[in-house]
Parts: C-alpha cells; structure tokens; sequence
C-alpha cells in the first residue's frame, strides 16, 4: 500500500511539471517588438485567454529565423519579408500571416547638420548624410532593420562602407541600444517608428525623415514547421497564431500606446 502510494505521488509530482512543459511556448522575435514593449502588453491578456506560457527570445529577424532552422522555438515573428521567403521556401515554416505594420524613421540630433529635416524619400536623405559625410549608426546585425537600411542605401546609389570617413559606424546591437548609442554619438539612424516612441533615451534627438512608401515596415508571424522539427509545441503555437490574427488579438495590438501614440497597425482590416 506504501509502495503504491509513494508512486501514485511520484508520478503526479513528473506530470505536473510535465503538462506545464506541453502548455509553454517558445516566440523568437525581432527586437523591436520587445524592445518596443508591445509583448508585454499582448502576453498577459494572451494567457489570461488560453492560460499558456510565453518565454520570449529577442533576436535580429536572421538570427530569430535562425534559431527556428534548428528547431529551438515554435514560433517566429520578423520584419523582413524576403529572409522569411527564403524561410518557408526551404521548408521551415508554415502557418505565415502578416500579423501589424508600423513604419521605419530616420532619427537624427536636432541641429540636423546634414539638413535633410523633413524629407519625404529616405534615399536622397541618406545620400545627403553621406555626401556631407555626418555621423551615421547602423545596427549591422542583418537584422529586419539593417536590411531595410541597406536597401535604401542601394536605391541611393551609395556604398557607406568604402565611402571615406569614419562618419559610418556599426553598433552590431538591438535597435533599443542603438538608438541609445545614437542619442550619446548625436548621430542619425534608421529605426522603427515602435521603438523610437519606447526608447528612454534620446534627448537632443528627433524624427528627422517619414513618410516615405519604401520605408513600410511589414511583421509577420509563421510557424515553425513540425513537420521538420516534430518537437515545436504545435497545440500553443496554433492557439497563439489564432489568438493574435483574431479580433482580439489584432485589437490588442491596435490599442497599444506610446506617451498617447500608436506604435502599431493590425494588418487584419476593420480592427481599430
């Protein structure tokens, strides 16, 4: 009778820690979504909803979709559509949504010694920064971010690295970092809008240019795909997916402020 007793206990004391384990998720995500606080916002209404447990993995979009190539996560959320192409194109993903859309700034000290203040294409911007040879930080961590920096540099015709100068740097940090280190350097950047708002410190810092069409800045979530890695939590990573495209979800990411500011677009239309 003691025997049996002792391992009724035994195998209720492995199976709750167990289930636990069944119930938990694994979101790698690119850095401005942390960075930006938006999941802090969206992961407690999200278990309130399902009661499961997200464990977050802040990384660049590359290396984010790295960590799903080896079948570490379950889900994935980037900001760089053709690295996720190549993602899905190669059998590591499935279930892929656009999930928001924000847009990319360039930031820059108030004095804007490159006098680009208040144009509208981010291309001349930058050739104008280069031209004139002013401080510039780059995240050079093939990130969603540095990606969309380089493409930008391309339509301008310029090549900052072979440029004479020390004038363009790389920080190889998160966008929260870098745009400290921008703030302390009285450096221009490029940045999403989501994290500038969030950012603590960026005094003598502003929005120097916005609104250019090429400057759209796209996330999408996506599954990593059990078929390939049959371990990924494939019960929480369809109930995230779900919860985050449905109403409630996209309303969620709708809602979230900055100071009063929204830092996000649901890209489900009709949601608020």
């Amino acid at each position: 009778m003691r025997k049996s007793l002792l391992a009724l206990l035994l195998g209720l004391t492995l199976a709750a820690p167990a289930a636990a384990q069944e119930r938990s998720l694994i979101v790698a995500a690119t850095t401005s979504v942390e960075d930006s606080g938006l999941f802090a916002a969206l992961l407690p209404k999200f278990k309130a909803r399902t009661g499961i447990d997200v464990r977050v993995v802040s990384r660049a979009s590359t290396e984010a979709l790295l960590a799903a190539e080896h079948g570490t996560v379950d889900v994935v959320i980037v900001n760089d559509p053709g690295v996720l192409d190549r993602f899905v194109a190669a059998g590591d993903g499935t279930r892929r949504h656009n999930m928001m859309f924000n847009d990319f700034i360039i930031v820059g000290p108030e004095s804007d010694p490159a006098h680009v203040r208040g144009l509208a294409d981010g291309a001349l911007a930058l050739r104008k920064i280069a031209l004139d040879r002013q401080p510039f930080l780059s995240r050079g961590d093939n990130s969603g971010t540095h990606l969309a920096e380089l493409r930008l540099w391309r339509v301008a015709g310029v090549n900052p690295k072979t440029r004479s100068g020390n004038w363009y740097r790389e920080s190889g940090l998160g966008m929260g970092l870098t745009l400290t280190m921008a703030t302390r350097l009285k450096a221009y950047t490029l940045t999403d809008r989501a994290t500038w708002l969030a950012a603590p410190e960026r005094a003598g810092m502003e929005i120097i240019v916005a609104h250019d069409p090429k400057l759209f800045n796209p996330y999408e979530i996506i599954m990593v795909n059990p078929a390939k890695h049959p371990h990924v939590n494939v019960a929480a990573a369809g109930a995230f997916i779900d919860w985050i495209m449905s109403a409630e979800g996209q309303n969620a990411i709708a809602s979230y402020r900055i100071d009063g500011e929204r830092a996000f677009y649901p890209a489900v239309q009709g949601q608020n």
